[in-house]
């Protein structure tokens, strides 16, 4: 008996020690240990006495921490430092640029939703809806990307008028002759251009995206911005930013391009520069820029400046039309025609003070991306995904209502029905992740880890939603042609995919690996105060560590095993059961990391398997999160509850499957085996959207305009007569209109009013016997006609085809 309460005392007292309640902890461990004496009765005073002894040595040594820092610590420190990951001045500066939001709060295993849902995103001013409303219109009534694919560019009076309305100077405040629009309504338009041309899409978002502006702005010296900025705004200049190059992917990092710091002459003058050569590729804009953004080394060699030789990653302004510079040469990106293509520079000679920021910045352009990469990382891929999904949407939702076999629209097939929903739900949850983050930067945030998730996710969303868009409308998908308005979409997938950083990298080595150690409560002080020798320091990270974890390890127990019904915080309503569910997982997911990082350490980085699916569960409680504050913040509408429910369900299965892959394959057996009763208690619950939640998601975006509608805001909708969406648009109401017609006639064949006949003919037999009016036939007829001509397909005689740009 007496032993069985000092376990319990201990247990208590050593959870409420490391979770830095000293005090409550002697209380409770005294107070516990004094019972068992008084139940196991006074014969029991030896071992009483003793295990008190023990209790009092321990709370001692643990649950004060100047003991603990004299006795515990000096041992602990060398030994688990030894654990900690080594970090390199390029990724110090990366996990130090940016900011941590919500995706701390996830990391933490106790989400305090009040952060989220009492979060309210920016409204967009009456200007910024004018311009999406006026310039952001007329633009895409311009743009036919048939036509643009075919010519190979944009047509000059579509370069004119990006120009004209200041497209590529969104960012740029209006001092300077730009258009200071917030992160939202740069989302809004790279979307809406997105959903009507690829290529002007990226055309526009490009110049608003890491390049130029964006480092002028924050790093730029007076004179620069002064000079440039208005140029930019105008579109008098065109801006490109070289920094990929054939040795330099996605670890950019690693580039060759040098500068050397000399003495030269720069038309006419002699001064202090330096010399640079650079070999780039898939540069966007290059072919057509006039002032290149260029990432290169800075090398000293002869300490002209008196410093160091090698100065370090720098970054600066470069005319394009200097000497020295092959620029113009095209590449073709899976046959999309936005410029895009290398750049080589050849003993190109310039001033030192074109270094962005001047020559004290000289060495400072890996901070300078790092800082400015998540803004545009949070809009221009995630807003292009977004409005090519909202598309894709549009298209097949229409489509399956108009396209009909066995005398049946194909969308209320239950196969049509799994594809349709998935398109549905994940639009839903995509289109939320990107207000969300966007909402984040405009109030300050520079998500790293956030934007990170987005780029990598949405671009992914966009993959599966258009794979399953190209099944639904099968043949009609496959023929390219003006009526095909999924085709180039289809196409640029994988530019999405691999641009700005590959999504492989992404979800392997960035989200988890800058996550774990900038979400962490504690890691990253723990990996500080190593470093600096700091004894308290790490003895106040530690300790803390741990008490997070035994935290952390009952919070997932007791979620696990209620489902995550103790969890009071959620709010009240419709959302509360994925709130407190998404609770249990990201305390499910706190405690795993920690076991990861605890029992790999340094090693964890390079078991990408591990840290992808680390990643993978990150990711997909935010987005689930994202699709929930979305939900609330449109007022909860009954409309969009499928979407929701769908978005949350797919999420937290995907978590469970991430967690669950991890375990399988945590190398410390012994450790998978103990926590896997912690993280499932229950077992893997969470089995995603079933059937009749498939059904219900296919059903609103079919049958309910209002919801299609919100589902699809913020893209291009074409004139009624346009080929492709717009006669698909005007060809739905005419069937929609018909169906009610059809059905009377179906029941009239099936009571034998009528003979059961092909559509024509039991349409006049209807009229013969009463059941349709004449004008119900004309409806019918309107209806066959106009889903005759949208189910119809490009094709082209011998000599057309031959002209086609392939």
């Amino acid at each position: 008996m007496t032993l069985s309460w000092f376990v319990i005392a201990g247990a208590v007292s050593l959870w409420l020690l490391f979770s830095r309640r000293a005090y409550w902890a002697w209380v409770a461990g005294g107070g516990l240990l004094l019972l068992g004496w008084m139940i196991a009765g006074p014969d029991s005073w030896f071992a009483w006495l003793g295990g008190s002894a023990l209790f009092a040595v321990a709370a001692l040594l643990f649950g004060m921490p100047d003991w603990r820092c004299r006795w515990v610590t000096p041992s602990v420190m060398p030994r688990l430092g030894r654990l900690l990951p080594r970090l390199g001045e390029t990724e110090r500066i990366a996990l130090e640029a940016g900011t941590v939001w919500w995706d701390k709060e996830l990391f933490s295993g106790a989400p305090d939703w009040q952060v989220l849902f009492d979060f309210r995103p920016q409204p967009l001013s009456e200007r910024e809806r004018a311009f999406l409303d006026g310039p952001v219109e007329q633009l895409c009534l311009m743009l036919d990307e048939w036509d643009v694919c075919q010519s190979g560019d944009l047509p000059e009076a579509v370069w004119k008028f990006l120009k004209q309305e200041r497209f590529f100077g969104m960012i740029i405040p209006e001092q300077y002759g730009g258009l200071g629009f917030s992160a939202q309504t740069h989302s809004e338009v790279v979307q809406k251009l997105s959903s009507r041309s690829i290529t002007a899409a990226v055309t526009a978002m490009v110049p608003n995206s890491l390049g130029p502006a964006e480092l002028l702005l924050h790093y730029g010296t007076a004179a620069q911005r002064d000079q440039y900025l208005p140029r930019l705004a105008r579109g008098e200049e065109i801006p490109c930013f070289a920094l990929t190059g054939p040795e330099a992917g996605s670890d950019a990092a690693a580039t060759q391009s040098e500068g050397i710091v000399c003495r030269g002459t720069y038309r006419g003058k002699e001064v202090v520069g330096m010399r640079l050569n650079w070999q780039k590729r898939y540069i966007t804009l290059s072919s057509v820029a006039t002032l290149i953004g260029l990432a290169f080394r800075l090398r000293d060699p002869d300490q002209v400046l008196g410093g160091e030789v090698e100065l370090g990653i720098s970054c600066a302004l470069i005319p394009a039309d200097l000497e020295g510079i092959e620029i113009g040469s095209r590449h073709d990106p899976m046959g999309i025609p936005f410029h895009n293509g290398p750049i080589v520079g050849r003993d190109v000679f310039v001033p030192l003070d074109f270094i962005i920021g001047g020559v004290e910045r000289a060495g400072q352009g890996w901070r300078m991306l790092m800082e400015s990469l998540a803004a545009g990382r949070s809009i221009s891929l995630p807003s292009l995904s977004v409005g090519g999904a909202k598309l894709a949407t549009r298209v097949v939702s229409a489509y399956a209502m108009v396209r009909e076999q066995f005398d049946t629209p194909i969308g209320r097939f239950e196969g049509v029905e799994e594809p349709l929903a998935r398109i549905a739900g994940l639009t839903y949850l995509a289109d939320a992740t990107r207000i969300l983050t966007a909402a984040s930067v405009d109030a300050g945030e520079k998500p790293a880890v956030l934007s990170a998730i987005a780029k990598a996710y949405l671009t992914e969303t966009l993959r599966s939603v258009t794979n399953d868009a190209m099944d639904i409308r099968a043949g009609a998908a496959i023929q390219r042609g003006p009526r095909n308005v999924l085709g180039n979409v289809y196409a640029a997938v994988p530019v999405g995919i691999t641009v700005e950083g590959a999504n492989i990298l992404t979800r392997s080595m960035i989200i988890y690996g800058q996550g774990a150690i900038r979400c962490h409560p504690f890691a990253l002080e723990e990996i500080d105060a190593f470093g600096r020798g700091d004894l308290e320091g790490f003895d106040r990270a530690f300790f803390g560590h741990v008490g997070h974890v035994f935290s952390t390890a009952s919070r997932a127990l007791l979620l696990g095993l209620s489902r995550g019904r103790l969890e009071r915080s959620a709010p009240r309503g419709f959302v509360r059961r994925y709130v407190q569910r998404l609770s249990q997982a990201s305390a499910a997911f706190a405690i795993v990391s920690d076991a990861c990082m605890a029992s790999l350490g340094g090693q964890l980085k390079r078991r990408e398997m591990i840290t992808g699916r680390l990643a993978d569960a990150l990711a997909w409680m935010y987005l689930a999160s994202a699709s929930l504050k979305h939900f609330q913040d449109m007022g909860a509408l009954a409309g969009d509850r499928p979407f929701v429910a769908w978005a949350c369900e797919h999420a937290l299965a995907n978590v469970q499957q991430a967690l669950d892959g991890v375990l399988r394959n945590l190398p410390v057996r012994p450790l998978a085996w103990a926590l896997r009763p912690l993280i499932f208690p229950l077992g893997r619950c969470e089995r995603g959207p079933d059937d009749a939640r498939v059904s219900e998601v296919a059903m609103a975006v079919l049958d309910e305009a209002e919801t299609r509608e919100r589902l699809t805001a913020g893209i291009f909708i074409p004139p009624a007569d346009e080929l492709g969406l717009g006669r698909l648009e005007a060809a739905l109401g005419k069937a929609t209109a018909a169906l009610q017609i059809e059905a009377r006639l179906r029941a009239a064949a099936r009571k034998g009013v009528i003979e059961r006949a092909p559509g024509e003919a039991m349409a006049n037999a209807g009229l013969a016997a009463g059941v349709i009016s004449q004008a119900e036939l004309e409806a019918l007829h309107a209806a066959d006609e106009a889903r005759a001509e949208v189910i119809r397909v490009d094709a082209f005689d011998a000599d057309a085809f031959q002209r086609l740009r392939r």
